[in-house]
């Protein structure tokens, strides 16, 4: 429960404009950047997130986290960063009426905890792990120094350009697909960026349970397991226990797209 204590405006607008101190003057610092962009050479730029982890490791430290551990927590003051080496982290976020919705998964080379690092808030979300994780846990003040380098600041706005567009496909997912399509799409994801190919499909791990899976995708759990029935029955999936093997990635990518 939340208590208001007196008249607290002036001091709520003050905390506000500290708490957005920090972002302005990263956002400063990366204006100051732009003016030598062109002193970044093309060979700098390497995979998304690559240069920003490699600063991280430098200063952090690693950390292990049994399954249901949670890595920070909703409200909390933001103190760390993290990089993901090892195993998979729910990210979950508490809704007005106390659901838990499942917001998304992050896997091996994410970071997590960056944006209140940035501009000082509690945290927005909560990061649990799954299964045993593997990170690499920096200070906050870690990822502002790492940002000092232009190569690393432009790999930060990449990262945070890829969460924007992924935010607009969701959207769109939500909006334009039934369960099925948001399913496929789920797991089109989730193949891509941590399946591996096999002679007989793409084999991946699958941390959520059925529960969790349908709140990624909105969806009821009744709903989500037909999904997943008519995905077998059609021979795209094959399901096992926390596994799948996705066996015509071409099908799933058309029910994702909506175009059956």
């Amino acid at each position: 429960m939340l208590t208001i204590l007196g008249n607290s405006r002036h001091t709520t607008t003050g905390r506000a404009r500290r708490s957005r101190r920090p972002l302005r003057r990263l956002i400063d610092r990366w204006v100051a950047l732009a003016s030598v962009r062109h002193t970044v050479p093309v060979s700098a730029l390497t995979e998304t997130g690559e240069l920003l982890a490699g600063a991280l490791r430098r200063e952090g430290r690693p950390a292990r986290y049994r399954r249901g551990q949670a890595l920070f927590t909703q409200g909390d003051r933001a103190e760390r960063v993290f990089v993901i080496e090892r195993g998979w982290v729910m990210i979950t976020s508490v809704a007005p009426g106390g659901r838990e919705i499942v917001l998304g998964l992050r896997g091996p080379g994410d970071l997590i905890g960056d944006l209140s690092a940035l501009d000082g808030a509690p945290r927005s979300a909560s990061a649990v792990a799954v299964g045993e994780v593997e990170a690499t846990v920096a200070p906050s003040s870690a990822l502002i120094r790492a940002l000092s380098d232009a190569a690393t600041a432009m790999d930060l706005l990449r990262v945070l350009a890829g969460r924007l567009r992924d935010a607009d496909r969701k959207r769109l997912e939500f909006a334009a697909l039934g369960t099925l399509g948001r399913v496929a799409w789920r797991l089109e994801e989730l193949s891509e960026r941590f399946g591996e190919q096999t002679p007989e499909g793409i084999e991946l791990e699958l941390p959520l349970s059925q529960e969790q899976l349908a709140s990624w995708c909105a969806a009821s759990r009744e709903a989500t397991v037909k999904a997943l029935a008519v995905l077998r029955t059609l021979d795209c999936v094959a399901t096992g226990r926390r596994s799948m093997l996705i066996r015509d990635i071409e099908a799933l990518r058309r029910h994702a797209n909506g175009e059956l």
